[in-house]
């Protein structure tokens, strides 16, 4: 026995757990590396591969059609459009011309209804979110017909809304003219009052979300702080200024941002709400782009359009995140 160890160090015979053949134990370990490396991309690769066919191949294949003279005579043979370099560019930032002119007031009308939607979105949120922050009888039951809205189709509650809004069967004048506060001929979807109905149809739909972010982020906080001010002698307005919105700020900073996209790119609201003829105080960019698309049957317009709204958009999210992350770094 020690004559054959001897040998083995010696180089004359290799050690016995070198000359075994490998067990299934040893594959097994060779193995796992490779698996436990691919496991990572494995997972991911149903999301990547839908993420790159729903977002990124549509997303390249409208930048591809902004340089293309594509209108009604091509749209059969579309790859045989010719070449348009940026001329649809130059026209949609033309302000001089009615298509400029047209988009810049779009986009204006469109700025100002998500600013509208959104402060109203969170005050009603933050508000609805203090008042469900202690327990009470019912608070469940609230909670389940608060998120409502957010739950239904959104075709088929914006349609409800339609109804509700008609001029001349729709509840809201009905209701209104009950408690003579309007002749009850109003028209809501029509003139300067179609802005103020999208508005509200909007805020109707956007606000559960608010109130659902707030109310985990508010959840977020211990209570120990609260009881503690309580102790020093801090009212609820006080604690609600010193401590609830100072420590909601990471949570406000991804939810005013995620409600100011959602409104900008609305297009079920007011396209459920008045179809392809928005009065112009209702007329957002998303159906103005549509409606350059798809009724003068220039898509290389359109599409040069979407593309000015995509690099806007990537501008006030850079924008907002730099101002917001500086503040909270300088807190």
């Amino acid at each position: 026995m020690t004559s054959l160890s001897t040998a083995a160090q010696s180089g004359g015979l290799p050690p016995a757990d070198e000359a075994a053949p490998p067990g299934p134990e040893k594959v097994r370990r060779r193995r796992r590396p490779l698996s436990s490396r691919a496991l990572p991309y494995l997972l991911l690769a149903p999301a990547l591969l839908f993420e790159l066919l729903v977002h990124v191949i549509p997303m390249l294949t409208g930048v591809a059609i902004s340089f293309l003279k594509l209108n009604a005579f091509y749209l059969r043979h579309w790859l045989q459009a010719p070449f348009a370099g940026f001329d649809n560019y130059a026209f949609s930032v033309n302000f001089n011309s009615a298509i400029g002119a047209g988009l810049l007031r779009s986009v204006g009308v469109t700025i100002l209804f998500s600013v509208v939607v959104v402060s109203l979105s969170w005050l009603l949120g933050i508000f609805g979110a203090t008042l469900l922050q202690r327990s009470f009888r019912g608070r469940a039951i609230l909670r389940t017909i608060f998120l409502v809205p957010y739950a239904l189709p959104v075709f088929a509650s914006v349609i409800v809304w339609k109804f509700m809004l008609s001029q001349d069967t729709g509840m809201v004048n009905h209701v209104l003219s009950s408690l003579h506060l309007s002749d009850g001929k109003t028209f809501w979807l029509l003139g300067n009052n179609a802005f103020v109905s999208t508005a509200i149809v909007a805020v109707w739909r956007l606000w559960p979300f608010a109130l659902l972010t707030l109310m985990a982020g508010m959840q977020s906080i211990p209570t120990d702080i609260y009881e503690a001010a309580s102790v020093d002698g801090a009212g609820m307005w006080q604690q609600f200024r010193r401590l609830t919105l100072p420590m909601l700020k990471p949570v406000d900073q991804v939810l005013i941002l995620v409600l100011f996209l959602w409104t900008f790119n609305d297009f079920n609201v007011p396209y459920t709400l008045f179809a392809d003829s928005p009065p112009a105080s209702a007329d957002l960019v998303t159906i103005h782009i549509r409606q350059s698309s798809f009724i003068t049957w220039n898509f290389g317009l359109g599409s040069a359009m979407s593309v000015l709204m995509l690099l806007f958009l990537l501008v006030v999210t850079v924008g907002y995140l730099f101002v917001t992350s500086r503040r909270t770094h300088d807190a």
